[in-house]
This record gives C-alpha cells, structure tokens and sequence, in this order.
C-alpha cells in the first residue's frame, strides 16, 4: 500500500464514519470494537483495517443493530452481514462508506464493483445526486481537517470524470431534440474544476439540447469568438477557486461589456463564487443557481 495513507487518528475516524470521537471512544473502552496501536512515542493511531471495521459497524448502528450485540459477533461475519442486510433504505450509508473506503485505499476495483452494483437499482442520474453529490461534499470537508490529500480528491474525482464522460457519450449519440437555444459550457480562466460543469453537460444532453463543452481555463476573447458560429447562446459557467471572490464582480462587468452585448445571449453561473456576485449585476440574462437540481427542474 504505497503512498496510501495507513495510519488514523481518532479525528480522521470521526471525519470518516460521522461518529463522534467520544463515542468512538466510549465503544472501545466498553466494548473492545476497535484496537488501536502506538506510535514509539507513545501516540494512539488506527490502521486501514480499523477503519474499514469501524465503517461496517456504523452501518449495522444505523441499521438499528446495538453495539453490545455487534461487539460480540465474530470480526469476519460484520462484512457479511452488512451485504446481506442492505436494502434501499440503508444503501446510502454503505455505498458512501465503500466509495470513502475505495478513496483512502485508491481502490479503483472496490470503486468500480460498488458503482456497478448500485447501478443494477438506479439510474445513472440517481447515483450522481444520491451519492456522488454527498460524496463529493463530504471530501470537501475531509480535505479542509487534513482527513486526505489532494491525490486522494483528484483519485475520486476522475474515477467520477470517466462515469461521466461515458455516459454522456451514450446520450450524444442521439441528435438534439430541442433547437431554441445553444448551451456553451466553459470554465474561467485559472479554473480546473470540471465536475459540476459535466453533470450540467450530462443534464443538457438527457433534456435534449445541444452544448459544447469548451472545459477550464478558458478566456473571455474565446467566448466572443464563438459568438460568430452560433445564436441565441446561453453561456454556462462553474466557479469554485476562480475569479476570486474579490474579482468575480469585475469578471461580471467585462463578460456584460464584451460578451453579453446583444440583447439574446444569456449567462447561467454556477458554484461556490457565485455567491459573491452583487444583486445589481444580475438580470432576466444573467443568473445563478444554488444547485444543479434546480437547474435541472427548469429545463
């Protein structure tokens, strides 16, 4: 397991499972559940294997299972008992824990086998908002308290990219139902995060418009010039790190003088920045969303 991370603290097992630390800590001293080991000098820390134990036995909690009777069920029935108990119910917790598990062991198999197993029940669609969604906002956090580095997010995040990618792809085989307007999706520029721009890509194409994924790190001067091969365009854009948010308001302003200079283009903005975007720079053309679902709702 190189270059994985193997050692936890009880704040990476609380980060992880969603169990409070002191509760963690009340289950081994009272129930023996977990056995942690010690660094030379003479520090706490948990394995891999404590982990995946402490998953499997939140599962079984929210199941409704007591921790005084899952303390004492032999170590290598609890995966077991885990699979056969999953239902529509309790699929969330357990598909979210492998996905976590598969992302701290770079795990592409558990990854894959867990994704094809859940997509035998849902559809694409459903897993992305049931569980891709959550997953991806919970990394989020786990990155902000040191839980997992940045290889761990950019590991997730491309396995996600290629079930994305693949299932576009499927629905561009079909032409566009819906001609009324063109959609261009792009990121700006110094932006890398593509993610939510493809799920909007994936959504466009399932309602049948046309779009063109121009991807990140693109400058205005490139947005002008698609003006020249299409009308009535609706520009879409996902902000996480870019423009910062204290230059999101002039990055408004140049998009209105240099791109937004007709009276039929339109601007749909997405993501985190764009929060910091001022009520007056906002019209009938220029939008933001708080989710894709709701954008999803309207089209």
């Amino acid at each position: 397991m190189n270059n994985v991370k193997s050692k936890f603290n009880i704040r990476d097992l609380e980060n992880l499972s969603g169990i409070k630390a002191h509760t963690i800590r009340i289950w081994e001293k009272r129930y023996n559940i977990l056995e942690p080991m010690r660094t030379e000098t003479n520090i706490r820390y948990y394995d891999i294997e404590n982990l995946q134990k402490l998953l499997n036995i939140t599962t079984l909690h929210n199941f409704g299972y007591k921790i005084s009777a899952i303390s004492k069920m032999p170590e290598e029935k609890l995966p077991v008992l885990v699979k056969e108990i999953l239902s529509n119910k309790s699929m969330a917790n357990h598909v979210l824990n492998n996905f976590k598990l598969a992302m701290m062991n770079f795990d592409q198999s558990l990854f894959l086998n867990t994704y094809n197993t859940v997509l035998q029940e849902k559809s694409f669609r459903e897993i992305f908002y049931e569980f891709f969604i959550p997953l991806l906002g919970e990394i989020g956090f786990l990155w902000q308290t040191n839980t997992i580095s940045p290889a761990h997010e950019h590991f997730i995040s491309f396995l996600i990219k290629q079930k994305l990618a693949s299932n576009i792809e499927k629905l561009l085989l079909e032409p566009p139902r819906r001609h009324d307007r063109i959609f261009i999706l792009y990121l700006p520029m110094n932006e890398i995060h593509e993610l939510g721009l493809m799920f909007i890509n994936y959504e466009l194409a399932l309602n049948g418009y046309k779009s063109v994924f121009l991807g990140e790190s693109v400058p205005i001067d490139s947005l002008k010039d698609v003006k020249k091969y299409f009308d009535k365009i609706t520009f879409v854009t996902y902000m996480t790190v870019e423009p910062a948010m204290d230059q999101v308001n002039d990055y408004i302003d140049e998009l209105k003088q240099e791109v937004m200079n007709d009276n039929e283009t339109q601007l749909y903005i997405f993501g985190r920045i764009g929060q910091f975007i001022q009520e007056d720079k906002l019209n009938e053309r220029i939008r933001v969303f708080d989710t894709i679902e709701n954008f999803s709702l309207q089209l």
